[in-house]
């Protein structure tokens, strides 16, 4: 079997076992976000700054990246936007069907693997909303052309990003155990403790290849913060596990 296709089944057990990335939002959170006050967060706890948006969603398209599960969508379709979202795991997209039946909005709901071309037109989009997902892929470089190609000139990709070092270290967060990059397909042992985890298929990815492989992709970064799991050790230390960057597609 494939990695990607283990990965969607390990996100589908997630989500059945009550998983916090695929708990979809309350019909309070999209009636608030009707009213004008809502958030999203690409990282475990710090919500997206509101000056990354568009001041006004209407009409504004958006593609939900590897996004399913019924959080980020919901809300911005509520804010007015024309939402598109994407995923591998159908319990994620299941989650997105049943929040735009209770709502009652439209949304292109589209199953598909992140690691292969996106199946959509050059300047679909106006803005990506790509939560903390690529480290289940190996390479992220392809994944930013593609992100690139389907932005319009000017739309803008905000993207949540493990850092690596939560892979170094041991289920406590106390010792140090692996090296980097963190890459099971190229490391039997760290396959092995992945797979007794039921944790899917998992890599690390270095800041050249998270942010510089957007720079190479032809987009222009703006701005950046970084989070923590927002729990454990790393937390409590104030160590960052996670970065979020915000990017655009120069007009020229």
């Amino acid at each position: 079997m494939r990695y990607q296709d283990v990965n969607a089944a390990t996100v589908d057990f997630w989500v059945e076992a009550g998983w916090e990335w695929g708990r979809p939002v309350s019909a309070g959170d999209v009636a608030r976000a009707r009213r004008g006050s809502w958030e999203i967060v690409l990282t475990p706890t710090k919500p997206v700054p509101r000056s990354w948006f568009p001041e006004d969603l209407h009409g504004v398209r958006v593609l939900g990246l590897a996004a399913g599960g019924g959080q980020q969508m919901p809300i911005l379709a509520a804010a007015g936007a024309c939402c598109t979202v994407l995923d591998y795991s159908q319990r994620q997209l299941e989650s997105e069907r049943m929040v735009a039946a209770r709502e009652g909005y439209e949304i292109e709901i589209v199953r598909a693997d992140m690691t292969r071309p996106l199946p959509f037109a050059d300047e679909s989009f106006d803005l990506i909303v790509h939560p903390v997902s690529n480290c289940y892929i190996e390479e992220v470089r392809p994944l930013w052309r593609e992100c690139a190609r389907v932005l319009a000139p000017g739309g803008r990709l905000m993207a949540g990003l493990d850092n690596g070092i939560s892979y170094i270290v041991d289920e406590d967060e106390e010792r140090i155990v692996n090296g980097l990059p963190f890459n099971p397909l190229k490391n039997p042992g760290q396959m092995a403790e992945l797979m007794a985890a039921d944790d899917g298929v998992q890599f690390s990815h270095t800041l050249e290849e998270q942010i510089g492989g957007q720079l190479e992709a032809g987009l222009r970064l703006i701005a950046c913060y970084e989070d923590t799991f927002g729990e454990g050790r790393l937390h409590e230390l104030g160590i960052p596990a996670f970065w979020a960057t915000l990017s655009e597609r120069p007009l020229s």
